[in-house]
């Protein structure tokens, strides 16, 4: 293959995507503003409860209580105004993306194995990167490199999708590097949480589904075994994990700490502002510890509001899905929900006590501006692929109307005789 040959086939899907990216206009659909506005009431919700988390431990590191709230604040407002813009393009055209995003993934995960920045050097582990003073962890951007990757390659491949080869074994084959680096970094819950929302893809996609418990019983005794052969931080945690314990002392520090935090909350609160955990006692409270925050401060009534407002985020995203013109749009918008319902889930169950206390952020609530314009992004992906599917529901719609008025001025129209002349009414 001569320079030109190789650089054409290298190009290629990028010139493709430039031209698929502009959404057409036939397919210039409404929004689905339900899905918006209840996900725009959780930005709010988590924004408000991550300021009332933070103002302590913001004063404490900068001497400044809005320091993490300003710049929150600021990437919440950027992150919409992204998820605006992606949702005026079409999100067939990512399918061009997925091999540039994979590779992308990979050399961010290798760099930040040999990345000495602060971040790294402070939680002695390398799951971050640093560029022109940004700090970002590439594990987010996998998630999604994984749910693109796992659409296409389904949608490429539906008629063989039902066999083990074309179901399970070649999608699995480029997640193998991505789990590999993310391992070596360490980030266990990373691992867990891609291959919950990978193999959750495969299921809804009909994969090699009578392949698919033994492949799943295989799978969770891999990760049983990578989380119990090491002597080191998982092993803790897993030794402090007790499901029906009711004696804090033998539970992890920060679990034991959350604990107090939820059971003090009551089922209306302390009041915004006033719990007592964040200050100093509970760890990581703006973080992977904000759930036992809203729950003193805002009670069992607050934490069913957060959960409610999750819960009806997640059945409009999976409707959404759902009305797409396509296999690729459908798995897309499941991946992403799904991704979207096992933070939750995973988030929660550690602070209650119900799974093994691990590293998971709370979608929308916890702190960190790459992860928040990431997850908007994706809710841009969700909306653009709301847009193409509500334009073909209202384009349907309007033929079945068309049809049915010519229906009824055909039937208005009866002819009769009278008296041996033709008549019509």
């Amino acid at each position: 293959m001569d320079t030109s040959a190789f650089l054409r086939t290298i190009f290629r899907p990028a010139f493709l995507m430039c031209k698929d990216l502009p959404l057409r206009k036939k397919d210039r659909g409404p929004l689905s503003w339900y899905f918006v506005v209840t996900l725009l009431v959780i930005i709010a919700y988590g924004l408000v409860v991550l300021f009332s988390a933070s103002y302590s431990v913001s004063y404490q590191e900068s001497g400044d209580s809005f320091s993490q709230i300003r710049q929150q604040l600021g990437f919440a407002v950027a992150g919409v105004a992204i998820m605006f813009g992606i949702s005026l393009t079409d999100y067939r055209a990512l399918r061009h993306l997925n091999w540039y995003l994979y590779v992308f993934t990979l050399v961010l995960l290798a760099a930040a194995l040999f990345s000495n920045n602060p971040t790294n050097l402070s939680a002695k582990c390398y799951r971050w990167v640093e560029f022109a003073g940004v700090t970002f962890q590439p594990s987010e951007l996998a998630k999604f490199s994984t749910i693109l990757g796992t659409a296409a390659f389904i949608d490429g491949h539906q008629k063989q999708k039902s066999s083990l080869l074309y179901g399970i074994i070649l999608p699995t084959l480029p997640l193998i590097p991505t789990l590999f680096l993310i391992f070596r970094q360490p980030h266990y819950s990373a691992i867990i949480l891609i291959l919950m929302i990978y193999f959750t893809m495969l299921i809804c996609g009909g994969c090699g589904l009578k392949w698919m418990l033994p492949v799943l019983s295989v799978g969770v005794i891999g990760v049983v075994y990578m989380l119990t052969s090491q002597d080191n931080y998982v092993q803790t945690r897993l030794d402090g994990w007790t499901l029906f314990s009711s004696d804090t002392s033998t539970m992890t520090d920060q679990t034991e700490q959350s604990i107090y935090a939820i059971a003090s909350g009551g089922l209306f609160g302390l009041g915004i502002g006033n719990s007592r955990q964040k200050h100093q006692w509970l760890p990581e409270v703006t973080n992977d510890f904000i759930f036992p925050v809203l729950c003193e401060e805002l009670g069992f009534i607050g934490a069913l509001v957060c959960i409610l407002l999750f819960a009806a985020l997640i059945i409009q995203g999976i409707l959404i899905a759902m009305r797409a013109p396509d296999l690729f749009g459908s798995l897309l918008g499941v991946g992403i929900m799904g991704q979207i319902a096992w933070q939750v889930f995973c988030n929660i169950g550690v602070v209650t006590n119900t799974i093994p206390n691990t590293g998971i952020s709370l979608p929308f609530f916890s702190s960190g501006g790459t992860s928040l314009l990431m997850l908007l992004g994706q809710m841009g992906v969700m909306l653009s692929i709301s847009r193409v599917g509500n334009a073909r529901i209202e384009e349907r719609r309007r033929r079945k109307l068309e049809a049915f008025a010519k229906k009824l001025e055909q039937g208005t129209r009866t002819v009769y005789r009278r008296g041996g002349t033709a008549h019509s009414i």
